[in-house]
């Protein structure tokens, strides 16, 4: 079985990475500090993408109660978060220092749209350890009760 991001997710990553490619053009020390921002952001997406998002993709079908025996495969994704939530965590702490350093530029050179920019990211962060994470970590619990009846 296929297990896909669902579509807003995956529309708000792309939304993120491509106002910070545009940071990354702003120059001055915006510029420097949106390029050292994607240094710690882009393999931080990279394993959301490849195991924290993907089993969100199956809330609709367990809402209905629909679990199948191929639906096993998403516990590797959900063991493999939970395993590393922690550094997850710690990740994010380390991509919002960095985000402060592109806000404090940003105000420096009179860019506000980079400071908006970081205030959508921490949002985005916050949804995810208050909301995602958890969400995606309760889905494999969920699928191995149902899949051991």
């Amino acid at each position: 079985m296929d297990f896909e991001i669902p579509k807003t997710m995956e529309k708000e990553h792309e939304e993120l990475h491509k106002e910070l490619r545009k940071g990354t053009k702003a120059g001055g020390a915006t510029g420097e500090a949106a390029k050292k921002l994607v240094g710690v952001l882009h393999p931080h997406f990279v394993k959301e993408e490849d195991f924290a998002l993907p089993p969100l993709g199956l809330l609709p079908l367990l809402s209905k109660d629909k679990v199948t025996p191929d639906m096993k495969d998403i516990l590797l994704m959900t063991d493999k978060l939970k395993a590393e939530l922690s550094q997850m965590l710690k990740e994010h702490k380390q991509i919002v220092a960095v985000a402060k350093k592109l806000v404090a530029a940003a105000k420096k050179e009179k860019k506000p749209e980079y400071v908006r920019f970081v205030d959508k990211l921490i949002f985005h962060a916050q949804a995810e350890e208050e909301v995602y994470y958890p969400a995606a970590i309760l889905i494999g619990e969920y699928v191995k009760m149902k899949l051991k009846k």
